[in-house]
């Protein structure tokens, strides 16, 4: 797998959750950006999901090359306007970006055990996390090519 590949695999993932997320009120009435803190929140929270995909040696070595500042700003901007904050994505859809990649179970797990630990570190709520792990697991059969 090629390492822009890669990168469009953790943004367009991340991005697509948030997305649809943004409907889940979580019984609070308030939309996921809201409930997450707002993009200050976002930014952090992607700050530590880079770090530890970084220092994931399952998936790390397609980040070698990549612009870890450039990754980040996209990751906020997507995660913001997907979960209803003031910004837009207007990427592809999933199955469009991970056609052709491979993706297999392993990669797909590694990604979520990385977010599950950056969510948790900044103490994001179990209603939260709970709704963004739920869409991303709906979202698998998108992702995912080889078992």
């Amino acid at each position: 797998m090629k390492l822009h590949t890669f990168v469009n695999l953790v943004l367009v993932s991340l991005m697509v959750v948030a997305g649809s997320a943004h409907a889940a009120d979580g019984g609070k009435g308030q939309l996921l950006y809201d409930r997450l803190g707002g993009k200050a929140a976002i930014t952090a929270v992607v700050e530590t999901f880079v770090g530890k995909v970084g220092g994931d040696k399952r998936i790390n070595g397609f980040f070698a090359s990549t612009d870890l500042a450039n990754l980040k700003m996209h990751l906020v901007n997507q995660i913001c306007g997907a979960s209803g904050g003031p910004c837009t994505y207007t990427g592809r859809t999933m199955k469009q970006t991970h056609k052709g990649m491979g993706v297999h179970d392993a990669a797909f797990g590694a990604l979520v055990e990385d977010l599950v630990a950056a969510l948790d570190h900044h103490k994001v709520g179990k209603t939260e996390k709970r709704d963004l792990l739920a869409l991303l697991g709906q979202m698998k059969s998108d992702i995912v090519e080889k078992k």
